[in-house]
């Protein structure tokens, strides 16, 4: 009976451990979703950075955008990132606004953190191919942060914003042709990069197998990752004003690249 009793014991121990810190991970979740601006418009200043006229003009061109090829591209700013790198808490926030259509996950986010001083393009699954990580990170050097170093927010949102739509709308040998969005042709050979990814592979394996402690902080950020997923998914991840504009249900898987000034 001692034993049974001292079973039973240990099994909802056993049980009510994992519970206690699933409920601290969604409870934590949950407030870190609740430091996001909501989706009012395609531009969403936060920071309030952006001059009214320029925004007019961006807002108007992120609309012809999104009614022309069904592209939605929301430029936003935030008072802070909350402690993150710019990195995850755009991938974060592009999936909580769900931006791009749900098949075709053509959505684009132009995120800026002036306090931080910090920029990324973030970009849908379906939009790598066309706004590559290299393609976005020759238009922060080029057009944004340079116009960001001497406060020109303004400038610098709209510049990137007519990059930006420029690669998503015209032939590559067309904006090939301008200086400011050429990528260096002497970039990583595919087979060196391919050989990287292996090597990342093949430790990333021996670490899950060596280390323990490891083990479970990968297991434990996989376990975040899944759950952000679904409370995004469970969410409406819409706009409360702003005429109902809300996100069509794409996602990113972190494509993209930052830069800062």
């Amino acid at each position: 009976m001692t034993g049974g009793r001292a079973a039973s014991s240990f099994m909802r121990g056993g049980v009510c451990l994992p519970v206690a810190v699933l409920a601290l991970i969604c409870a934590g979740l949950a407030v870190l979703a609740a430091t996001f601006p909501a989706l009012t418009g395609r531009v969403v200043d936060q920071a309030n950075i952006i001059p009214a006229e320029t925004r007019s003009a961006v807002e108007q061109k992120l609309a012809d955008l999104e009614s022309k090829s069904g592209i939605q591209l929301v430029v936003a700013t935030v008072n802070s990132l909350e402690g993150q790198e710019i990195e995850p808490y755009a991938n974060e926030l592009f999936r909580t606004w769900k931006l791009g259509e749900k098949a075709k996950n053509n959505g684009v986010l132009l995120l800026v953190a002036p306090n931080e001083k910090r920029v990324r393009i973030e970009v849908g699954y379906g939009l790598e191919g066309t706004l590559t990580d290299a393609l976005s990170k020759v238009i922060i050097t080029n057009a944004i942060a340079p116009r960001f170093k001497t406060g020109d927010f303004g400038g610098g949102v709209a510049r990137g914003v007519d990059d930006i739509i420029t690669v998503l709308t015209t032939d590559a040998s067309e904006w090939q042709q301008r200086p400011s969005l050429r990528v260096d042709d002497q970039q990583t050979p595919d087979i060196v990069a391919n050989w990287i990814l292996i090597a990342g592979l093949l430790g990333l394996v021996t670490l899950l197998i060596v280390s323990p402690g490891f083990r479970w902080f990968f297991f434990n950020v996989l376990l975040n990752i899944l759950l952000s997923a679904a409370s995004s998914s469970s969410s409406s991840g819409g706009s409360s004003g702003g005429g109902g504009f809300s996100g069509g249900g794409g996602s990113s898987g972190g494509g993209g690249a930052s830069g800062s000034w």
